[in-house]
């Protein structure tokens, strides 16, 4: 027998209507307005588990995740990964995100795969690249300029500034047509192997090519002790990419490099809209896989409360005509 009903079991149900919980202008209505999802839990079924996700013994549990990279980038050091976001300047609008680990290379190559994989998906190609230092070495910039075609309005990494003193490499002009150098004194640097065609060992492990002043010069210049006071002669490194370095150099001193510069801020506020706002500072998931999912996901959303906000807004008046 099943028994006589107490009247009991009712508090375990109660009744909730979403609608009288989201207040009638939150983002929410806006989006809903905006996008159809109707077809989305059919789309990703095969992904929702029948069972159930099994148990672990809380004894197996890693307190950190044993993929995460200990980095101190930001203050105090800690586990974490990085996302990166390939963003559209003109809306602020996130067009890709890759996940990597929290390393300055691993950041930096990332740009590499999203911008091909954008160019292959969705047949869309920059026409110019804003980043900070971190993304003006040589062989980015080469990539940029030399492989993709594209206008790196990035600071250049440059070591070459001396503050002791004495003549940096900018003070030495470059002659592209002989190969050399030529010094604040009017005298040549040249390399091991000229006119191009460099030989085995004339390119450093650095990717560089030595220019070396003749010593007989050296020793006889006026200007030696603001150039080489210590040394018997001058030498200077020349990156196998410092054509591309040179082009993202004259970028730097046009308009529109400082437009882009003051443009990067909608990047970096992406960045601090999904710690303040979203408070995406914790993942939830392991691995690098993960965070990869986390990081799309958070990605969405702020494209989804940009998509609401933008659809939302009317038509600026200062770009309708008007009869006279």
């Amino acid at each position: 027998m099943m028994g006589q009903q107490t009247g009991g079991e009712a508090r375990l149900f109660y009744a909730f209507n979403l609608d009288e919980y989201v207040p009638e202008h939150h983002i929410l209505r806006r989006i809903d307005r905006a996008l159809d999802l109707s077809k989305l839990r059919h789309h990703l079924a095969d992904f929702y588990s029948h069972t159930g996700r099994p148990s672990v013994d809380p004894k197996k549990v890693s307190l950190t995740d044993p993929l995460a990279r200990w980095t101190a980038a930001t203050g105090p050091a800690f586990y974490a990964y990085s996302t990166n976001y390939l963003a559209d300047m003109a809306c602020g609008i996130i067009v890709d995100v890759e996940a990597t680990h929290a390393h300055r290379i691993s950041e930096v190559e990332s740009t590499k795969v999203m911008v091909d994989r954008v160019e292959e998906q969705f047949g869309l190609k920059p026409e110019r690249l804003i980043g900070d230092s971190v993304y003006g070495t040589a062989p980015m910039l080469s990539w940029l300029v030399d492989d993709k075609g594209i206008e790196p309005h990035i600071p250049v990494w440059d070591k070459s500034v001396r503050t002791d003193g004495t003549f940096s490499r900018s003070d030495f002009q470059w002659d592209e047509a002989e190969d050399e150098y030529r010094c604040p004194g009017g005298k040549a640097l040249r390399s091991r192997q000229r006119h191009r065609g460099y030989k085995p060992g004339t390119v450093t492990r650095a990717n560089t090519i030595i220019y070396r002043a003749s010593e007989l010069d050296c020793r006889s210049c006026a200007l030696k002790q603001h150039c080489c006071p210590n040394e018997p002669r001058r030498k200077i490194a020349r990156s196998v990419h410092e054509a591309a370095r040179d082009v993202a150099r004259r970028i730097a001193k046009t308009p529109e490099y400082q437009r882009s510069y003051y443009q990067r801020r909608k990047v970096e506020m992406l960045f601090a809209h999904l710690k303040c706002i979203l408070k995406v500072d914790r993942l939830r998931l392991r691995g690098l896989t993960g965070a990869k999912d986390e990081f799309l996901l958070a990605a969405t959303a702020q494209n989804l409360r940009k998509l609401a906000k933008l659809m939302a807004q009317p038509p600026p008046i200062d770009r309708i005509g008007a009869p006279a």
